[in-house]
Formats: C-alpha cells, structure tokens, sequence
C-alpha cells in the first residue's frame, strides 16, 4: 500500500501480507516456523515474512536508497482471533513485522492511518513502480563476506523453512536422535546456493563444524577464490564431494552439498588409492560423514551419465543407512531472480516436462528472442554488456576443444558457426592471453569473447545469456532426436541412447537457464531454427 505519511509528507510504503489461517501454532525448537492447521508442510511465521518483504525491497528498490525507514509490515489474519494464534505473538513485533488479527480490525485501521496520510497515494506508487531495480547481488562477490555475515542475503518464505530446519536438524543430532537428511530441490533462481551460504556461515559463527561440498570444480574454485582473501581456513571449507571416501562417520556436525545433481556413483577416479577403491556409492559416503547431511539439487542439472544426483538416489541411500529423510521444495516457491515462466517453457521445449513445446507468451521481467546467427547475437550481448550488465554465450559440446593454445599464446577459434569463429572457454587452471582460468569464465568479465561449456556454466547466472544449439540435438517433424555422434563430450557420447539422451536435453536446460534477465538462442540445425522462429515471435 502506497502513500504519505502523516507526519513528514515523504513517501510511505506498507507492505501486508493477507493470511486466511483460522489456526496457527509454532513448532517446537523453530521460533520463525508455525504450524497451520488443516494444511500440509511448515510455514514461515507471517511476521519473519513480512519483514523479509521489506528489508529485500530497501534492499533491491534504488528509490528507498538501501533505507527500510519508508517500509512498514504487517500480517493481517482477519480470519483468526487471538486465542486461535496466541502462540504467533510470542515473537516480538518490530515496525517492519507486526501482526493483527479479525478481532483487532480497529487497531489494524488505526495503524494504516498511522503510516498513510488519506489520498495522494498516486506519486508514491508511481515513485516505487518506476524504480531501478539495483543489479542482484552475485553469489560469487557476496561469498566470502556471506560466510561472515548471513545478512547479506535475505532469506524469504521457504528458503527460510529450509533454513530453520536444518538448523533444527542440528540440535536433535546433538541429542543423539536418529540421523535426519534434508533434501532441499529447487529450479534455477530458487535460491538454494543462497541458503547453503547462510547455513555455512551461521554454524561456523555458532562453533559447529560445517563444511561446503560441490561436485563442480568451477563453483568450488570460484567459492575458493573470492573467500580465500580473508583467510586459508576460510578457503579450506569449500571441498569437493569426493573427499570423503575414507572420512570418519559423523566426523563433522553438517555437511552441505550444494550443487548435489552433480554426485557421481562413486568416489573413484584415476587418482584413487587401490585400498581405498571399494565402489562404495559415494551418496551413502557423504550421508555418513556429517551429523546433518544437507543435499540441494535440481534433478534436471544431471548432465553426465554417472552423475546420479535425484532425490530418489537420495532417499534409497538414506533407507540402507537408516536415516529419515526431510524433503523441502522450492520450485513453487519465491525466485531470487529470472523467469519461472522461462523455466517452465524451457521444460515443455526440451521435452522435460509433459506437453510439448509450446509458443512463448512473454514475461515482463524476461526477454526471450531468437538469433539469425552466433553474429548478431554476439553484439546484442555486447550492448547489454556496455550497458553495465553480465552477459556470456554457451553452446552444446558439438565442436572440438584443442588442448593447446595458438603460437601466439591466444586460445584457438574452435567454436566455429560460418564465418564466425570464438574459443572455447580457457580449459586451463590459469589464465592465457587476457582470458580467465576455466573456473572463472562465468564471473570474471573477461569471460566474454569465449564460449562456455555446461561444466563452466553450471551453478552460476549472468544478466543475459545467449546458447548455441549445435547437432547433437535437433527437432525432426515432431519430436526431438538426440545425435550422439555430433558430441565431442567423450564421456557422454560413449553412454547407451536413453542415457545420452537425458544428459543433452538436461545440458540444454542447464545453459538456457544461466540468464536471469533475458535469453536468446539459435540452432545450427535449419529444421530446429524454424521450431524456434513458430515458437518464439
């Protein structure tokens, strides 16, 4: 609600949060968690909510200046009275969290007229509608002060349930109560890195031991680099999923595998130890290691046959170790940033959700085009690029990767599409000819000029993306066909048809949804590129 306010004339701003609850209780031990009766699942506290409303609006909006004071918030239960909520009151209620039932309608009225002056709301709304919204804060340049102070990020709706409940899960393990595995899914934008970097940084503060483990070499590399300035303990928390082959049971508090789509079958690789080589799940491994196992996945990230990160693994591992298994789900809830409609219209075109593709009918916050060419979608980035945003191009592995540079130093054009020709992202660990290691090609500026892969792509967004679909997947009169012989991923193309098949749709949906601010793409393929074309206007 926007308007004056009665006593400086400066814009005020009320945020409400409506709730139809008759009957609400919280749970034991998670203040900020209430129970609601009749309905399924946990919820937020509505005041925790609405207070999470406004410090990410003063947080996001540029007009409010990184201020709350234009902010108020307020639940307003108006099908409940105090006796059914009581319990709700007794967390304490600030100007950006209060709460008021139906039996207190008269005090809600009076606090509204406390915040708005009557009429002349129209230049206030104007004022919040038409602000710039700030760039988001990228996970990478937040991590390392993340770690230090959660405040960073804003926690909203479920991503705090998910919070609170692996911190509940904590505490019962110090009670000795049976193991618990949460499992927390959720689509890009969902916020799930977002709530592994407060967990981590929350246990660390409380003295518990915590670590932070990705099956990515790119995220944890990234991760390393931006919190290794501050200290090598720092660094030393970010590990990566295999190293806990020979780790004791229970020897650290809580382990937090983000990024967990990527777990392998097992921990083996060519530098293995042969004592240590016994084809042990590597799932069951990393359950085993930490009191809290904490797993955040995307089932539809799985872009390598031996990867075998879906919550079904999960859950089957967990049932052998005798563990109980808590599932929270994020992908109907709030978005930290892109487009849920972008999603969801990437799952019906890539055949990963039922229905088929269908035409794009837009989305406000979301720019959906198709590019006649890697060209002219090279310089559109490139505008958006000057214009103060990130920007990257992504393709399929359809082309050849040299393994060593140009004589001249620069990394040879292997990406080539006609007259066009761009290299492939740095495959070294250090960087060559103003190009950045591999690890950072997403969000090092310089970046841009080079092609990612899905490995360097995957776990990380930029403002505006542009994907190249090469042959190794093309749409055929009705239906998609997967073409393994035009992949140049070794391991991928060796697999059987189905397994390949899976890993090239999800490859696709991994890089189509990088981009949080708009997409554009262009297939190699004739018959594909007029599929995009009927679909997209």
């Amino acid at each position: 609600m926007c308007g004056l306010h009665p006593r400086t004339g400066d814009p005020s701003y009320v945020v409400v949060e409506l709730k139809q609850w008759t009957d609400a209780t919280l749970v034991d031990g998670a203040p900020d968690v209430v129970r609601v009766a009749n309905a399924r699942g946990d919820r937020l506290h509505p005041i925790a909510q609405v207070e999470r409303y406004c410090e990410y609006l003063a947080d996001f909006l540029a007009s409010l200046q990184g201020s709350a004071k234009q902010l108020h918030g307020v639940a307003y239960l108006h099908n409940a009275t105090d006796r059914d909520v009581e319990e709700l009151r007794l967390r304490g209620e600030t100007d950006h969290g209060r709460l008021f039932t139906g039996q207190r309608r008269g005090e809600f009225v009076d606090f509204l007229k406390s915040k708005l002056r009557v009429g002349a709301g129209v230049a206030a709304a104007d004022e919040l509608l038409n602000s710039a919204v700030r760039p988001s804060k990228q996970l990478m340049e937040l991590a390392a002060e993340e770690v230090q102070r959660r405040e960073q990020f804003i926690l909203l709706d479920e991503q705090q349930v998910a919070y609170q409940m692996v911190m509940r899960a904590v505490e019962k393990s110090m009670r000795g109560s049976r193991k618990q595995v949460i499992v927390i899914s959720g689509g890009p934008g969902s916020g799930k890195s977002v709530i592994a970097l407060s967990l981590l940084g929350e246990l660390a503060r409380q003295g518990r031991t915590a670590l932070h483990a990705t099956g990515s070499s790119a995220f944890t590399n990234s991760l390393r680099k931006i919190a290794a300035w501050r200290s090598p303990r720092v660094r030393k928390m970010f590990v990566f999923c295999n190293s806990f082959i020979d780790a004791e049971p229970n020897a650290i508090d809580t382990l937090i595998v983000d990024e967990a789509h990527r777990i392998r079958e097992t921990s083996n690789n060519r530098y293995t130890k042969a004592s240590l080589r016994t084809g042990r799940p590597q799932v069951e491994e990393l359950i085993e290691a930490a009191r809290v196992p904490v797993f955040l996945l995307d089932e539809h990230q799985v872009v390598r046959p031996n990867e075998v990160g879906t919550v079904s693994e999960i859950e089957s591992a967990a049932a052998r170790l005798d563990c109980e298994v808590v599932p929270v789900n994020l992908n109907d809830q709030f978005r930290c940033g892109g487009s849920r409609v972008f999603e969801d219209w990437v799952l019906r075109l890539l055949g990963l959700s039922v229905g088929g593709p269908v035409p794009w009918e837009g989305d406000e916050n979301f720019v959906l085009d198709v590019a006649d060419g890697p060209s002219p979608m090279e310089e559109t980035l490139r505008i958006r690029l000057n214009e103060g945003y990130s920007a990257r191009i992504a393709a399929g592995y359809c082309w050849k990767w040299s393994k060593e540079p140009a004589p001249d130093g620069t990394l040879r054009g292997d990406v080539v599409v006609g007259d066009w020709q761009r290299p492939w992202n740095n495959p070294k660990d250090s960087s060559a000819a103003g190009a950045p290691a591999r690890s950072f090609w997403a969000t090092d500026p310089a970046g841009f000029g080079q092609v990612g892969c899905v490995y360097t792509a995957q776990g990380f967004e930029y403002d505006y993306g542009g994907v190249i679909m090469g042959p190794d997947l093309v749409w055929r009169t009705d239906h998609w066909e997967a073409r393994p012989e035009f992949s140049q991923d070794s391991q991928v193309k060796k697999a059987d048809l189905q397994s390949f098949d899976r890993a090239v749709r999800n490859t696709y949906k991994v890089l189509l949804t990088r981009a949080m601010r708009g997409m554009a793409l262009y297939s190699t393929d004739s018959e594909t590129q007029r599929l995009l074309h009927s679909l997209i206007s």
